[in-house]
């Protein structure tokens, strides 16, 4: 019993030294998409002031592949103490492991730290078309059903849910397209392959300013100080409908919470930076930090029944 005793002692005494040492050497900033998309801008946006704030090297690591499942895992699987963080969408989290119960990690196996960023995706329409308001996309959908092609980044993708909760609540039938990337979708109605895209500001607004693509609207319910030119759903016709984008931390499940409060601390602060706020919002997104980890997990909780509900009512497979 002595010796058991000893031994817990040693353990609560080691996790205390661990959490009073941390940071002491570089932290991973992992993703699960390629450079240049909304997530890669957002962690570089932040691994420098984030350097600052936490005294060590935040070094962004992209992991690609399968949804963001594969930078999910790798993080779930990583030692639970404060050097391997994942930034995520709701397809890591919920739409993911909905879509596949064999996933390698369970949502669990990620605790939260908190909400990062928020913004609203962007609908888009190749010009030929014709089509300029929402009100217009659906009359035309619902004049010539099965006809309009969707491009998004992969089943499950987060222009893929908003898009069927755009389709089930307007009554209209366009069809699924998915490519491996927001980019690849993004080049598709370009090229007319598909002709609509619920799609991240960064992707979309270059080609929009060039005249090469038509946004009609954002995904949230009012007009947006970011993209202030473009209607709001409920001001386009569509009341009840938001679907805003998010990204958040997360580190493996067993983290220690004095570490998860530096993490957090640490990112509130960053969050608050004006240089980080005047960064993100020339992307069209725009920081949304969580009052706590807690507060980050309450959120979550609601997020997921409507993410596991789309994943249901979509009929996904996995790509």
């Amino acid at each position: 019993m002595k010796f058991l005793f000893a031994v817990c002692a040693g353990l609560l005494f080691a996790m205390d030294v661990l959490a009073q040492a941390y940071p002491s050497k570089p932290i991973r900033l992992v993703l699960g998409f390629a450079p240049g998309g909304a997530a890669d801008y957002v962690s570089r946006a932040m691994s420098e002031p984030l350097s600052r704030a936490l005294g060590q090297p935040v070094v962004v690591d992209n992991k690609p592949g399968a949804g963001s499942s594969i930078a999910a895992d790798f993080v779930a699987k990583s030692p639970p103490d404060g050097y391997t963080i994942l930034i995520a969408s709701p397809s890591a989290i919920s739409v993911n492991p909905a879509l596949n119960p064999k996933l390698g990690y369970k949502p669990g196996d990620l605790l939260p730290v908190t909400k990062v960023s928020a913004s609203p995706q962007v609908v888009a329409v190749n010009p030929s078309v014709g089509v300029t308001s929402i009100k217009e996309l659906i009359a035309y959908a619902k004049k010539n059903p099965g006809k309009l092609n969707y491009a998004t980044s992969g089943n499950g993708s987060a222009p893929h849910m908003a898009t069927i909760l755009f389709n089930r609540m307007t009554g209209i039938d366009m069809v699924h397209v998915p490519y491996k990337s927001g980019g690849l979708a993004v080049q598709s109605v370009l090229a007319g392959d598909t002709q609509v895209t619920f799609a991240t500001p960064p992707s979309v607004l270059p080609l929009v300013k060039a005249g090469r693509l038509k946004a009609i609207a954002i995904t949230a319910p009012a007009r947006s100080s970011l993209l202030p030119e473009l209607p709001g759903m409920e001001e386009a016709g569509l009341a009840g409908y938001d679907m805003s984008l998010w990204y958040g931390f997360f580190v493996p499940a067993g983290t220690p919470p004095d570490i998860v409060k530096k993490i957090f601390d640490a990112t509130i602060a960053v969050l608050r930076e004006p240089q980080v706020v005047q960064a993100f919002a020339r992307e069209g997104t725009e920081t949304a930090a969580s009052r706590s980890p807690t507060d980050f997990a309450a959120f979550l909780a609601e997020d997921d029944k409507l993410m596991v509900r789309l994943v249901k009512e979509s009929g996904a497979k996995i790509d």
